[in-house]
């Protein structure tokens, strides 16, 4: 189970240069002028956790699998984009299979930086877009239900099911988001929301891009953001574009280092990543042998058997029980031979919830 992030927002606010940042690679094109991405970008970037890193430095194991995250960045959506005004519409299909979305909001000032609508006001650029993907989501919906239409007259369920939808069409012609309508939780509507993958029905994550000054001291646009985010329950994050280019390249010390000039305690993708997790309820576990070390992502109460299924699916059809060592004994205890001498070495059965960090080896027979 990966993660899958989709990078929105208007043109030229540093979407491309973040998406470079993040993804350690040229291979984005950025500059100061609109519609500069004109391809849907794509990159598969490993999760940073120091804690397979530490399991791999114990174990050494043959080979180290880390969790991933896909990262897509489309170009910059504008004005009457659901109607074709610039490019980013044409794009918009690239994101509908991402878990999340990260909303990029320029946050700073500089007047050798274009701004497509002629200044900074982060609130204005957020309602922009939030408006694009709902008219591109009732452009959808609007769709369907002329064919669905076609179908529900000679069927009596269909008809009942067609109003059902009729009413989330007319939520969403308000301006209202899917993912604030009160949706019953029916096989049938569960289905459908699913199936159409509607933008607006998906969590964001805002990325606030600042300068090196937002960044260490903070300033009104930030705020104005952080408290948006909060008035929708989401997270907000800052990330300076620019200083994390700079860290390409870097070796650990040097990154390091560089953190430390700027009080940085994480990278910009570290931020991301995790906010990305709190916001979609996940979680890591992790299995250690000689052959390899490897982080797999699980829903955040999900139990065993169903955390054993992301391996295989005979895992779970064919689960016993689980052996579980936390991951803080495992490495102060130096490995599972230790660990299972100690007592600290768990057998837990088909109700155990799994928890972030565990080491665990799945027993199963089909």
């Amino acid at each position: 189970m990966g993660l899958s992030i989709g990078i929105v927002g208007l043109p030229n606010v540093g979407k491309s240069t973040i998406f470079n940042a993040l993804t350690r690679a040229q291979n984005a094109e950025a500059a100061n002028y609109p519609f500069c991405t004109i391809e849907a970008n794509k990159a598969v970037v490993p999760v940073p956790d120091t804690r397979i890193d530490q399991l791999a430095e114990l174990v050494k194991p043959a080979k180290v699998t880390r969790a991933t995250v896909d990262f897509v960045d489309i170009a910059g959506l504008v004005r009457g984009a659901n109607k074709g005004e610039g490019l980013g519409n044409q794009f918009l299909g690239n994101i509908r299979e991402a878990d999340a979305i990260l909303h990029v909001v320029r946050c700073f000032e500089d007047e050798n930086v274009t701004h497509v609508e002629g200044s900074v006001d982060p609130i204005r650029d957020i309602e922009i877009i939030d408006t694009e993907l709902i008219l591109s989501d009732l452009q959808r919906i609007e769709t369907r239900i002329e064919r669905m239409a076609k179908k529900a007259r000679s069927e009596k369920e269909g008809r009942n099911f067609l109003q059902q939808v009729d009413v989330l069409r007319a939520h969403i012609e308000e301006g209202k988001p899917v993912i604030a309508f009160d949706a019953d939780e029916s096989e049938a509507m569960v289905g459908f929301l699913k199936e159409m993958q509607f933008l607006s029905d998906k969590k964001i994550i805002y990325c606030c891009n600042v300068d090196e000054t937002g960044l260490t001291e903070g300033n009104a646009s930030i705020e104005a953001v952080k408290a948006h985010a909060a008035s929708q329950g989401c997270e907000a994050v800052s990330v300076s574009a620019r200083m994390e280019e700079d860290m390409i390249g870097l070796d650990e010390s040097e990154l390091a280092e560089f953190m430390e000039s700027f009080g940085i305690t994480e990278s910009g993708l570290a931020q991301i990543v995790h906010t990305g997790y709190r916001t979609l309820g996940l979680l890591s576990y992790f299995t250690a042998g000689p052959t390899e070390v490897r982080a797999w992502n699980i829903h955040d109460g999900w139990k065993a058997p169903q955390a054993a299924g992301v391996i295989h699916t005979d895992f779970e059809r064919g689960f016993i029980r689980a052996q579980i060592i936390k991951f803080s004994d495992y490495i102060k205890h130096g490995g599972e031979s230790p660990c299972k001498a100690l007592g600290l070495m768990r057998q837990e059965g088909k109700e155990y919830i799994v928890k972030d960090g565990d080491v665990i080896l799945f027993l199963f027979n089909v």
